[in-house]
């Protein structure tokens, strides 16, 4: 077999800047932009001031300007700024186990066991299915797929609901160093592994676990759909990079990451809570462990195709980030990085208050004439917003190049994702937050 190069997805640059240099130089060019910023939308603060107060107009105006441009021209800067560090080794022979958590997913099981299969990853891969009560026929049509390809795959039945429990219940089977988590409807690209465990393999000893890129399969269903491929193609994407560059990524998804077994196994594995994964993640950086992002390793899920469904799902992230913020406090984490970006999720749940009970109010006022909230001053957030997202679709388009995928054309998807997109996920996050304030009731699907 002719091993291909290690991919080059930038320049090796021979005047390297440490990542705490390119922390504060990306904080200084963003506390610039906030200051001019501020500047040139004064006299918008003093109008709407006239109107409603000058404290409570600053308050709208930060949750909806000044604080997510200073976010914004971070993430760009950063972004710029960034260079993957290279693979030690591409082609890695360590045996790494895969749970998949399912239940009633006899229809998708097998696309993603012969997925697996045909990964060209050259190391043993040791298969566990956690079966999670289901009443369909999950467990048989795993075991025959898994008897045609000559995949090894231990099937365990576990009736106790919850994911969290059913990955447990797998973890106490693996006898790798590493474990991988997989959704059941999330397909691998035929190189996912091996470049998910030759970024672990490559990265320093206190790297507990691995982010994959997980992108959108189903794009082509409905506009809802359209949207999310741009949302996890730039805007989760650039999150994650932007999180992995400062080794602090604050969620390895459960829908396809890598652990390392001993690591999961000291934290006590999965917790119970609705965002499982997130507060597994935020426990391993409060150890502090650093958790990487590998975009070369590709996966592709299904997302939600109704309104309904995607509620559930957003509303989900957003108590799952609540739970987080309850286990571990930022000021918790040992790691500057790390302090930060958790920090930033304490302003979240203000940003997405004002942009749902501000900014969309002020929004339909405009098309009345009356531009208290949003008017002509707010279109000057654009441009830094396409050149973050320019420069992302740049990136992710070196990735698809190395990886022989092809960026699908969905232009309609892209602008709406642009100029609609907040309109839809702030206020499915808000009624996150309060479902967690009130305790109710938890909904995975």
């Amino acid at each position: 077999m002719n091993l291909p190069l290690q991919p080059n997805l930038s320049p090796r640059n021979t005047f390297y800047v440490p990542v705490v240099a390119k922390f504060f130089i990306s904080h200084g060019f963003a506390a610039l932009w906030m200051v001019v910023s501020v500047y040139v939308s004064l006299p918008w603060l003093y109008d709407l001031a006239d109107v409603i107060t000058f404290p409570v107009a600053l308050l709208i105006i930060g949750g909806i300007a000044y604080i997510p441009g200073y976010l914004n021209a971070f993430l760009v800067i950063s972004l710029i700024l960034d260079r993957q560090p290279p693979f030690k080794t591409e082609w890695p022979y360590e045996p790494v186990t895969i749970l998949i958590a399912c239940r009633n997913e006899e229809n998708k099981i097998v696309n993603t066991l012969q997925y697996i299969k045909n990964q060209d990853y050259p190391g043993d891969i040791h298969v566990v299915l956690i079966d999670n009560g289901s009443i369909d026929r999950t467990s048989e049509e795993a075991k025959i797929t898994a008897e045609c390809l000559g995949l090894s795959l231990r099937i365990i039945r576990e009736e106790v609901p919850g994911k969290f429990n059913a990955l447990n219940t797998g973890l106490k089977e693996v006898n790798t160093r590493y474990v991988i988590t997989l959704d059941a409807d999330t397909l691998l690209h035929q190189s996912a592994v091996r470049y998910l465990v030759s970024r672990i393999l490559s990265a320093p000893d206190d790297v507990c676990a691995v982010a994959g890129a997980v992108l959108v399969r189903n794009s082509r269903k409905n506009w809802l759909t359209k949207i999310q491929e741009w949302d996890y193609f730039l805007g989760i994407a650039s999150i994650k990079r932007l999180q992995g560059l400062y080794q602090g990524t604050l969620v390895a998804q459960g829908a396809y990451s890598i652990y390392k077994t001993d690591a999961l196994k000291e934290v006590g594995g999965w917790p119970d809570a609705i965002g499982e994964d997130i507060v597994l993640t935020w426990s391993f950086l409060r150890n502090g462990w650093k958790v990487y992002f590998e975009p070369l390793a590709v996966a592709f899920t299904d997302v939600p195709e109704t309104l309904t469904y995607y509620i559930k799902q957003r509303s989900r992230w957003a108590r799952g980030m609540i739970e987080a913020l309850r286990v571990t406090k930022p000021w918790q984490q040992p790691i500057l990085f790390v302090k930060y970006l958790t920090g930033v999720n304490l302003i979240m749940p203000y940003l997405d208050f004002t942009y749902t009970f501000c900014w969309i109010p002020g929004l339909v006022l405009a098309f009345f004439g009356v531009y208290w909230i949003v008017g002509p001053m707010t279109i000057l957030v654009l441009p830094l917003t396409l050149l973050s997202y320019y420069l992302l679709y740049i990136f992710q388009k070196s990735v698809f190049q190395k990886l022989n995928l092809r960026i699908r054309k969905n232009i309609l998807g892209f602008w709406l994702f642009v100029l609609c997109y907040q309109m839809i996920l702030s206020p499915v996050s808000v009624w996150g937050y309060i479902q967690e304030v009130l305790l109710l009731k938890r909904v995975w699907k």
